[in-house]
């Protein structure tokens, strides 16, 4: 029977803030009442809690997590002819960030399973251009880093992981952004650690490449007003990093649920008898998945949108135009047909409600819309044949 239930969004932030109000609230005071905005104790701690969360040498602190891809390709010097090998099936900012520098993203197909680069196409897109590899862990599961890395490796190519939605993530124990030579992390409200506005990190376990972004974040000067690079502002304000140092306390807490809420739709999934109808996540041995998304596939998946929207349950689509078919990268010469697990995965994925607060009601009430569009599908289906 459905429950009654007004609406389920597709995240309720306001749900995950009642219960730290306080806590939040005092940090920012803290950092009010010091009147030390940029940079200062605030970033510096933050930098050294992350840094040992995420199991790496050197965690810096930047200004969003586009910054973080810009910073991390620019310590490694790419540039004007480079080439950089990434997945076609991301968020703009993991090829943007190339394109900006003058290098070329050298864009491949993915892994039907998780969407994550799928590394036989990294193998194949290299050339004797190749300044670096960048694959994204997508919907907070980790790419295979393994067969990644020993393309990379006798190459000596750097590996940059794009771990924007995958902060906690693991592969066979180890955290993602120590995996590669250095790691990016966006802190964008929506993410699982998100801030209350911009953030970024970039991790890395290299104390010389440390110590080039620390320079960059700050227009490239040693010391002030002396540069010996050409950086940018990336600079990290210390709100954000009092508010994340907040939420990072809570964050394997809220990881948790998550994971939870992924078994119970799992559970909820295969007792409407929907399984095999509807494409769930996979989580791969050795990974530890973090949900920052719980993405289902289905082929008519606008239309099952268009349903869940009539049920009031929020959704969104990441990503309905691979980067090989985005206007702004025709120069790259792609065309429909290029890449087809990227193709079809815009076509057909769908991410449901699943931060750590949503209760067994609401997702059960969100499994009972989508079997209601899965029923009438295959009546109409009945009724046509």
């Amino acid at each position: 029977m459905t429950m009654t239930i007004a609406s389920v969004p597709l995240l309720d932030l306001q749900a995950q803030y009642r219960p730290i109000r306080d806590e939040v609230l005092q940090a920012v005071t803290s950092v009010c009442d010091s009147q030390r905005f940029i940079m200062g104790p605030e970033v510096e701690g933050l930098e050294r809690e992350l840094a040992a969360m995420l199991q790496v040498k050197a965690a810096v602190g930047v200004s969003s997590g586009t910054d973080a891809l810009l910073a991390a390709l620019m310590a490694l010097g790419i540039g004007r002819g480079d080439e950089v090998i990434t997945t076609t099936y991301s968020f703009f900012a993991t090829a943007g960030t190339i394109w900006r520098l003058g290098a070329r993203p050298v864009l491949v197909d993915i892994d039907p399973v998780t969407c994550n680069l799928a590394p036989e196409a990294v193998a194949r897109a290299l050339t004797p251009r190749t300044r670096a590899i960048l694959p994204v862990h997508l919907y907070g599961q980790s790419a295979d880093m393994d067969a990644i890395l020993a393309i990379a490796g006798p190459r000596g190519i750097p590996v940059v992981e794009d771990a924007a939605q995958a902060i906690g993530a693991t592969l066979a124990g180890k955290p993602v952004g120590g995996l590669g030579t250095l790691g990016c992390f966006s802190f964008y409200p929506s993410k699982n650690l998100g801030a209350f506005g911009d953030g970024g990190l970039v991790t890395m376990n290299d104390e010389a490449l440390a110590h080039r972004l620390r320079v960059l974040r700050d227009h490239g000067a040693e010391p002030k007003y002396y540069h010996k690079l050409v950086g940018g502002n990336f600079r990290l304000d210390a709100i954000q990093a009092a508010v994340l140092r907040v939420k990072a306390r809570h964050l394997p807490a809220w990881t948790e649920a998550r994971r939870r809420n992924a078994v119970r739709y799992a559970r909820l999934f295969e007792e409407a008898r929907l399984t095999g109808r509807v494409g769930l996540p996979v989580e791969v041995p050795g990974c530890y998945h973090i949900y920052n998304q719980f993405i289902v596939r289905v082929p008519d998946r606008d239309r099952l949108r268009g349903h869940l929207a009539s049920w009031k349950v929020g959704t969104d689509i990441y990503y309905p135009v691979p980067l090989h078919l985005q206007e702004c990268f025709a120069a790259l010469g792609h065309q429909a047909g290029d890449f087809p697990e990227a193709e079809r995965a815009s076509r057909e994925t769908l991410a449901l409600p699943i931060y750590g607060e949503l209760t067994e009601a609401q997702q059960q009430y969100v499994v009972d819309a989508v079997a209601d569009f899965v029923r009438g599908r295959e009546r109409q289906s009945h009724v046509a044949f």
